[in-house]
């Protein structure tokens, strides 16, 4: 495997970052996860948009362009002969000086690298379940729109979902309501209107979540942005969960509790893989 790092191509296992780089230390950084289909990242202009927001909320600099990035992750598709796969960017604040204080760590760290993908079925979501994991991540945290390299609660979340046997966490906030998966956003559909937990619920600004809030407006599907209890998703029409990795998962199950199914779930998968085709041809 062929990796970009800080605008050189090396052999993975040439690809050597410093022990004392902020990323490593202190999860001091962010990083961005494209589905690239044909070739071409998905949502390119939107995923790179959340990257430099991240970076200017975090004071890191972002020196290539989105030309020049768009350019160096091409030619690491055409090396690696990859065209359909995950990209992973990830940029760290670097090496500072010894402690939280980022002075002197102006020379950031930036790798990106591929990863197979597994393929989606063009007419049927994905389907998972859900366990409700016992850490809370806060409401209103401003850190939390953004991708960043620090990710316990996910890890842990994660862990303890796959230790019940589920397939993905479900994350509830401060405020007792939910908020998102380990890796997801949450969307459910109530009374024919598709819901989702607001940014303010603690969540990130996830790039497939405001796609198909989108696809909504196209398909005259009523959308609402609230917070909400978890025991309404028991009761909810369905469950879905939008995942750059593999698009619309439709939830069949949450801590043992079978839910209800709807075939807006698979309309909204539908429309989104018409979508990517389109945008990627």
């Amino acid at each position: 495997m062929i990796v970009f790092l800080n605008g050189r191509f090396v052999p993975e296992e040439e690809a050597v970052v410093s022990v004392f780089d902020r990323s490593f230390l202190y999860g001091d950084g962010l990083f961005e996860a494209i589905r690239v289909y044909n070739a071409k990242p998905f949502r390119w202009t939107q995923h790179l948009d959340r990257l430099r927001q991240g970076a200017e909320f975090l004071g890191i600099r972002l020196a290539d362009s989105f030309a020049e990035l768009r350019t160096q992750t091409e030619e690491l598709i055409q090396r690696n002969q990859m065209p359909e796969c995950l990209l992973r960017m990830t940029l760290s604040r670097g090496v500072g000086i010894r402690g939280y204080s980022p002075k002197g760590a102006d020379r950031p760290t930036l790798v990106m690298s591929l990863h197979p993908t597994p393929a989606i079925d063009p007419d049927h979501p994905l389907q998972w379940n859900l366990a409700t994991a016992s850490l809370r991540v806060p409401a209103n945290d401003l850190l939390a729109i953004h991708k960043t390299c620090n990710k316990l609660h996910q890890v842990m979340a994660r862990a303890e979902a796959e230790s019940k046997g589920a397939n993905e966490a479900l994350l509830l906030n401060t405020d007792g309501e939910v908020a998102e998966g380990a890796s997801s956003n949450l969307c459910w559909v109530e009374n024919g209107t598709v819901c989702t937990t607001p940014l303010a619920s603690g969540i990130l600004a996830g790039v497939t979540r405001s796609l198909v809030l989108e696809l909504c407006q196209t398909l005259s599907l009523p959308t609402q942005e609230k917070g909400t209890k978890p025991n309404v998703l028991k009761t909810a029409d369905a469950v879905f969960l939008t995942l750059t990795t593999v698009e619309i998962i439709e939830v069949i199950e949450l801590d043992g509790h079978r839910l209800r199914r709807s075939p807006l779930v698979q309309q909204i998968h539908q429309a989104y893989r018409r979508t990517v085709q389109r945008e990627t041809s």
